[in-house]
């Protein structure tokens, strides 16, 4: 019987889960616990070296893992890269897009840059708009699929 926590353990054993932003934060934090249930998961972050300790820590606990470099405002690379998986892994069960960008902080609206609004909006929209269109038609011929759209200030409010 449900205990209603919310917390319940759930099986994603047999399931590649693609994990953005996943070098550090709530993306690390949900690459391992997928990972920690039983899927195989695709840790995606532009930080080479942060996603890459994700996996071997994934890795050290037992589970599975594997990283990849991809900078989600390039949609080209968004593209190519969900169909490399698709073809390696023959299915894609669920994407975890975790990746985002705050822009300057500390600034005057007024002392903001044209370029530094539209990286935010290439990853934070466009990026979570390319991943979703990359994933949808795989999650379609398998009549399977989640996607989750992960947003926070945290890296604003913690300073990090």
């Amino acid at each position: 019987m449900s205990n209603n926590s919310g917390f319940e353990e759930i099986s994603y054993a047999g399931q590649v889960v693609i994990v953005t932003g996943a070098a550090s934060g709530i993306g690390k934090s949900a690459a391992q616990l997928i990972a920690s249930r039983g899927a195989k998961v695709v840790c995606l972050d532009l930080n080479q070296a942060g996603v890459d300790q994700t996996v071997t820590e994934i890795k050290a606990s037992g589970s599975q893992a594997e990283s990849a470099v991809l900078d989600i405002s390039n949609q080209s690379g968004v593209m190519e890269l969900i169909a490399s998986v698709a073809k390696k892994h023959k299915q894609i069960d669920a994407l975890v897009n975790c990746a985002g960008y705050p822009g300057p902080t500390g600034k005057f609206v007024e002392d903001i840059t044209w370029s530094d609004y539209q990286k935010v909006i290439e990853v934070n929209l466009y990026g979570a708009i390319w991943l979703t269109q990359a994933v949808l038609p795989i999650m379609k011929k398998q009549k399977y699929g989640r996607i989750v759209q992960v947003a926070s200030i945290a890296d604003i409010v913690t300073g990090k």
